[in-house]
């Protein structure tokens, strides 16, 4: 590809699919307008946001304008997509307080200058809370199949387990359309942006603006990120991984990136830095524990682009001194400390277990009590989990990994050859 930010996103992991890529790499050889949309479930984002919110990043870096859609409106609704269930309806109150979070954190990652390409921030409910019903069925309702929407793979996943779907979660895919003929008449917004679960409904907005103004609007997807695991992105055993300090601090932001797979790191390097590709590439070679210099650089730099420089630097100083500074092993006791073969560890021990065998903990079921309680942390960061399992991935290059039980009580495992 020729277009300089399509070849950006397809070099780095974020191109899945795209509704016309050969009319939209004419349409970006002038800027263009695109947006992505985000409900306002949750007065926070957590990483499983964070491939769209990085593409509109480099879209913006390549010149081009970008909107976040807040789904003020549509929130009242709830998307069906990817969900196994209807979802909670929040109230206006709670709506309004998650949307002025939000636009806070997306200021970390996008400009909203007054530029040509400063970003923008609109909701939905602007124009949706002023729609007649019989008018909006009658003039937007009448040009949407209903055998159409009942192919779509959200639709048809919650049908086929004999799933309740309401009518208010079925009409999601009509205003969303709707939202697309809004922003393209309002901003000529002509590219959005989702990911792959979402392309029903991206099409379904295409079809909109092409039957009522006889344009061609574009839509481009992500892939489902999911890690080495096999998880989604946006959780792990300790809670979910948001993307503002008052959720989550930034030191336990820097660890997940820190503790990623070995097979998850110059994947995420591509899609979650800015690191140029010939600078991950030379990662490549690597193998073993070669590759904690390369989640080192990884939590750094998106630690960096979330939290700020300062932020960054301070969690990898106190990483470091976690685990480098001799006091803090000379401090625990003996009985305390657990050494386990590097074999073992690779296959895994259980945090309950392991608490019992350092005595922290009088049995298993007293451990399972303190995870879930909230009073064990690994490394300084939580863990929730009661059947969590301690890998090698929580070791650092000198083969420690600490356990904290409240604020005094520490303990200590080594890695031995």
């Amino acid at each position: 590809m020729k277009d300089l930010f399509l070849n950006y996103i397809t070099q780095r992991g974020f191109y899945n699919q795209c509704t016309n890529l050969n009319g939209l790499e004419k349409t970006l050889n002038k800027n263009t307008v695109a947006y992505a949309g985000f409900d306002c479930t949750a007065d926070s984002l957590h990483i499983g946001s964070l491939v769209p919110i990085m593409l509109l990043r480099a879209y913006q870096r390549h010149g081009h304008k970008p909107i976040i859609l807040l789904g003020g409106g549509t929130t009242l609704i709830g998307d069906p997509s990817g969900k196994e269930e209807t979802r909670k309806i929040l109230t206006t109150e709670q709506i309004n307080s998650n949307k002025e979070k939000l636009r806070k954190l997306f200021a970390k990652f996008l400009s909203f200058d007054k530029s040509e390409n400063g970003a923008v921030l609109v909701d939905n409910i602007d124009w949706i809370k002023n729609l007649n019903f019989v008018s909006f069925i009658r003039d937007i309702g009448s040009m949407f199949s209903v055998n159409r929407m009942l192919s779509f793979e959200s639709v048809k996943q919650r049908l086929n387990r004999q799933q309740n779907l309401s009518f208010l979660e079925f009409n999601y895919s009509i205003l969303q359309a709707y939202d697309f003929l809004e922003l393209n008449n309002s901003y000529n917004c002509q590219l959005q942006f989702g990911g792959s679960d979402q392309w029903g409904n991206i099409v379904s907005g295409i079809d909109l603006v092409k039957r009522k103004k006889n344009k061609e609007l574009f839509g481009l997807t992500t892939p489902l990120i999911m890690t080495a695991e096999g998880n989604k992105m946006g959780k792990n055993a300790s809670g979910a991984i948001w993307l503002t300090s008052d959720k989550l601090s930034p030191y336990e932001y820097w660890q997940f990136w820190r503790n990623v797979s070995d097979k998850d790191v110059l994947r995420f390097l591509k899609l979650f830095t800015e690191l140029p590709i010939k600078e991950i590439q030379k990662y490549e070679s690597y193998s073993g524990s070669q590759l904690n210099e390369a989640k080192v650089i990884l939590a750094n730099e998106a630690t960096k682009i979330c939290h700020g420089e300062v932020a960054s630097k301070s969690s990898e100083l106190s990483s470091t001194k976690i685990f480098n500074d001799n006091s803090l092993d000379d401090s625990i006791p003996e009985k305390h400390i657990l050494k386990i073969n590097k074999k073992e560890i690779e296959k895994g021990t259980y945090l309950k277990e392991v608490l019992l065998k350092i005595f922290l903990s009088n049995s298993i079921g007293e451990s399972k009590r303190l995870i879930s309680n909230g009073g064990v942390k690994i490394n300084d960061v939580k863990i929730l989990d009661k059947e969590h399992l301690i890998t090698i991935n929580d070791f650092n290059q000198t083969n420690f990994c600490k356990i904290t039980i409240g604020k005094k009580r520490h303990g200590m495992i080594e890695v031995i050859k």
